[in-house]
């Protein structure tokens, strides 16, 4: 084993080796002094006698038992030199230097023993602490996983609830619906538009079409999941964009409402079932034009994250969303819109989180709404394998909620 302090002071670094240099020196000083100042000045040999207890109660407190023995000894032969004066004369003489020199190694013994015990018990409670700070970061994360699971939990009972009610609203409102779209077809029939009763007509149809829809969006949200997509019916997030783009054109020219595109190069990397991913864009482009006046602006937005992922961004200038709502818009009948029926952006979440995903509500930049979504480069399916159902996109368009 090799000699201390030297294999100790090099894994203790430059700092604590220059610091023991320095009671090295301090000691070898403190001799030098006591052996050439003349016998006669009797209160310097004082003074330089209690000196030599400086470096060695430092060298104990700052190196341990090792380092108290080591300047002690070293201390002691310093001090040699000027216990040879004393040999020729009268033994009390001597035998009181010779005293101070016992006491120098049992002031460093000591003390090291005091010092070293003291840093055992310090890493000894240091390791505690860090044992202790572990536990509670493992205990705080297993209560989020306890909530989060509580969470789905109860989204899963709503959501069971949901499809007995959607089940039974299904087989109990579906025949009448379309007899009274029926009749009021027949009445659009009997009188020219124009007619009040036409009129009076068609808003019942309308709204028997809107009562379907809810209906509908019901038992999309409520029933099982089928199998995922294989592979061959994968598309890319670029293609699924464009296909968006296409769709939305008509809503944008309508309401002079400008759409900007970045990054989308990005996009070609990832693959998705496509035409569940372009159900989650309609919903939220059609949310943020249904809110934008003429002249707004929509940002959407492709970035690459870590971990082979990619974000698309959709933020708009628009009046934005509440703080206190940001997260409860994703739950099911939760709209801001007069005749939203409150199922799109659940819907949407629900395709996002099968594919492996997230997505988010936050506000934009531009003062409006902004939705940020997650994707991996390929779908890591959730929930037992089965993909999400599938989603009602009619007349070029989707229901935005």
């Amino acid at each position: 084993m090799p000699f201390f302090p030297f294999a100790i002071l090099r894994r203790a670094g430059w700092k604590r080796v220059l610091l023991f240099l320095a009671l090295v020196v301090m000691v070898l000083a403190i001799g030098f002094l006591h052996t050439y100042t003349p016998g006669q000045y009797k209160f310097f040999h004082d003074t330089y006698r209690r000196l030599a207890y400086f470096p060695i109660v430092l060298g104990a407190l700052w190196y341990g038992l090792w380092g108290g023995v080591v300047i002690s000894v070293l201390a002691s032969l310093a001090f040699i030199p000027h216990l040879v004066l004393y040999i020729s004369g009268p033994p009390q003489a001597y035998l009181s230097e010779l005293t101070e020199v016992v006491l120098y190694i049992a002031a460093g013994v000591v003390t090291g023993f005091i010092a070293g015990r003291e840093a055992r018990l310090r890493r000894k409670y240091e390791e505690l602490s860090a044992k202790l700070e572990r536990s509670y970061r493992r205990l705080a994360r297993q209560a989020r996983q306890l909530l989060e699971a509580e969470q789905q939990l109860a989204a899963g009972q709503q959501l069971s609830a949901l499809g007995r009610l959607a089940a039974s609203l299904a087989h109990e409102i579906k025949n009448p619906l379309t007899s009274i779209r029926g009749i009021g077809e027949i009445f659009c029939d009997e009188f020219p538009p124009g007619h009040e009763k036409y009129e009076f007509a068609r808003m019942l149809i309308g709204e028997v079409e809107r009562l379907d829809r809810t209906v509908r969006e019901m038992l999309q949200l409520s029933r099982p999941e089928r199998r995922p997509a294989a592979a061959g019916e994968l598309q890319s997030l670029a293609v699924v964009l464009a296909r968006v783009r296409q769709l939305v054109a008509h809503h944008l020219e309508r309401k002079g409402i400008s759409l900007h595109s970045e990054g989308e190069e990005a996009a070609a990397e990832v693959l998705c079932d496509g035409d569940k991913m372009v159900q989650v864009f309609l919903n939220i482009l059609l949310n943020a034009i249904d809110e934008l006046g003429p002249g707004g602006n929509i940002w959407l937005r492709v970035e690459r994250r870590e971990a082979a992922e990619v974000a698309v961004v959709v933020s708009d200038d628009g009046p934005g969303i509440a703080e206190e709502r940001r997260e409860e818009i994703f739950d099911p009948f939760v709209s801001g819109k007069e005749n939203g029926t409150g199922l799109g952006l659940a819907i949407s979440r629900r395709i996002v989180e099968h594919h492996g995903g997230s997505i988010a509500c936050c506000e934009s930049q531009h003062g409006g709404a902004c939705f940020t979504i997650l994707l991996p480069q390929r779908p890591r399916w959730r929930q037992g394998g089965r993909a999400p159902e599938d989603l009602l996109v009619a007349d070029g368009g989707a229901e935005a909620s």
